[in-house]
């Protein structure tokens, strides 16, 4: 291990601040009025560490902060530090087994209270807690100790020698919450917290003032945000629910919103709602993976709840790897990707499409095989035995429930792959499950995707920034929503290989560039290729609609789409 080459330093050294936009528009904070967002998918909770849901990340992304970010280009920003610690400046060890960071002086959460490496301790504290279950886990794999120097100052420790150390407090999906706030919802109370977790006291630009879980958030500017005249916007109103088609007439056509997100439309959908002249759609290419997750798992309504969809409960016909891989054979990728992305969409065979140091060169399964997998099944005993149509082997038929989010394109995916499986002998239920509710992080509901009652599910997520160590690692043993949890976790098809642990650990201290990039294509092969657990369809570009009057927005698919929203202004 090259224990001088630390990832990511090149990018770190050249970004020590916060992107500035030379527009002219300065002026007082609140001076443009209102600017209204629409995401389809509602927000049904402000604590990104109990919900994996993006719309839950991002809408949090408004009031609670990192201590750096991601920019447009992938290069790491400080927002709460003085600036990104590297091994050059000091703030990485030189044996790469700490980081200390340094808050920038004088901020002060929106009710006005100093925030201090108290509160940065408190936040690992709360997402490691041993009784609880933290939806962003990963970020804080090898986290040994967090040392707080001064109020200014903390030092997190690793257990080994950790050349990409930008996991805890980077990007959306770990920003800093209150201590004062969250002091009592450790562990297994959390969920219980129902004021902190729909009105977080942050340091970003908005600050709550009603939240309506799935259907609206009312926010006005942070009177104690740091940088002077911003927000230009005085209130800002999140409106939830509907779908991808109407988000996007709200923006392109009829005006009454300023920006859409996730415009899951097919291309002509797109490009006629854009001749509306209202707004335009704006997108680029991160890391953003359509995906089917097979269950491990038997999520059987017969079984207690106490095990059901859980490791103590083997999935019946889904643990076949010949079944995964004949169900991945009869998936034609490429006209799912013409039929619903066009030119925004790629078909992939990897659940890490980017960038290209980390890209697998595995192409395999871009070719449709019906017959293939039909040779398959039969290979692995999976025949037709009374003639219905549906193979069946020792008593168990291949019936799959088949569940997504609702959304005109994803349902179009579900009508084309259940066509082609029952082709092939296995016989496939659809349901399609309002998107707030799928994304959600209520452990008391039985339709969110972590829960995952179902046999096979599909949605899309990525990870931030240009690394995907902290992503990989989700799928660790003993990562997977479980009661214990109180369901969360990112293991979602409960995936578990001692082998792959072992290779997430070595690349944990791996520093050299091109063997880490080795190693992440191993192991993305290892979910993908090997044991067929995630099966990847497309390798979508993210799109959203923007007003033709709103500026300053910068599409960011390496972090929040909302990440500079303090910076955004209304075109006089």
């Amino acid at each position: 291990m090259n224990m001088k080459t630390l990832l990511m330093g090149a990018i770190a050294t050249s970004a020590f601040a916060p992107v500035a936009f030379a527009d002219g528009h300065q002026g007082e904070r609140g001076r443009d009025g209102d600017v209204k967002i629409i995401y389809w998918q509602a927000p049904s909770i402000l604590n990104p560490y109990l919900s994996g849901g993006t719309k839950d990340l991002e809408s949090s992304s408004l009031v609670i902060e990192p201590l750096g970010r991601y920019d447009e280009n992938g290069a790491l920003v400080p927002y709460l530090a003085a600036e990104i610690p590297t091994v050059e400046n000091g703030g990485v060890s030189a044996d790469l087994k700490s980081i200390t960071w340094k808050l920038k002086e004088g901020l002060l959460w929106s009710d006005g209270s100093p925030l201090t490496t108290a509160d940065v301790k408190f936040t690992a504290e709360y997402c490691m807690h041993p009784e609880g279950g933290c939806a962003q886990a990963s970020k804080f794999d090898g986290v040994d100790s967090m040392e707080v120097i001064d109020d200014l100052t903390i030092t997190v420790n690793f257990t080994e020698p950790k050349p990409n150390p930008y996991g805890p407090f980077m990007g959306a999906q770990s920003p800093i919450i209150q201590a004062a706030q969250f002091a009592e919802c450790l562990g297994a109370k959390a969920p219980e917290c129902t004021e902190a977790n729909f009105n977080p006291i942050g340091t970003g630009p908005f600050v709550v003032t009603d939240f309506r879980p799935n259907d609206v958030i009312q926010m006005v500017a942070n009177e104690n945000y740091r940088e002077e005249g911003k927000p230009a916007f005085a209130t800002l109103t999140f409106k939830g629910g509907g779908d991808a088609a109407a988000a996007g007439r709200a923006v392109m056509e009829t005006g009454e919103y300023d920006y859409a997100w996730n415009m899951q439309l097919a291309p002509d959908v797109l490009a006629k709602m854009a001749e509306g002249g209202k707004g335009l759609p704006i997108s680029a290419f991160g890391t953003l993976v359509e995906r089917l997750e097979l269950n491990l798992t038997n999520p059987s309504p017969d079984l207690p709840p106490e095990t059901r969809a859980t490791v103590a409960e083997p999935h019946p016909f889904l643990s076949d790897i010949k079944v995964r891989t004949a169900l991945s054979m009869a998936i034609d990728r490429t006209l799912l990707t013409e039929v619903g992305y066009g030119q925004a969409g790629r078909p992939t065979c990897n659940i890490v499409p980017a960038p290209a140091l980390y890209a697998s060169e595995n192409t395999e399964c871009l070719t449709q095989d019906i017959e293939g997998a039909k040779a398959l099944l039969d290979e692995a005993g999976w025949t037709d035995s009374d003639g219905d149509g549906i193979r069946d082997k020792d008593g168990v038929k291949l019936a799959i429930l088949y569940q997504t989010s609702t959304n005109a394109v994803r349902q179009d995916f579900q009508a084309l792959i259940k066509d082609w499986w029952e082709q092939i002998g296995v016989e496939t239920e659809l349901r399609n499950l309002d998107g707030s509710v799928f994304f959600g992080g209520d452990p008391g509901s039985p339709d969110t995707f972590q829960k995952f009652y179902a046999d096979v599910e599909m949605y899309a997520n990525n990870f931030d920034g240009t690394d995907p160590e902290a992503y990989l690692a989700q799928r660790r043993c003993g990562g997977e929503p479980k009661p214990s949890s109180q369901w969360q976790g990112e293991n979602i098809n409960r995936f578990c290989d001692p082998a792959y642990d072992a290779l997430l650990d070595e690349m944990a201290q791996t520093g050299e560039l091109e063997k880490r990039g080795e190693i992440a294509k191993k192991l993305n092969d290892m979910l993908t290729k090997e044991s067929m657990s995630m099966l990847p369809l497309v390798d979508r570009g993210r799109v959203s609609a923007a007003s033709t009057t709103l500026g300053g927005v910068v599409l960011n698919v390496w972090d929040s789409e909302l990440w500079n929203v303090a910076d955004w202004y209304r075109k006089k």
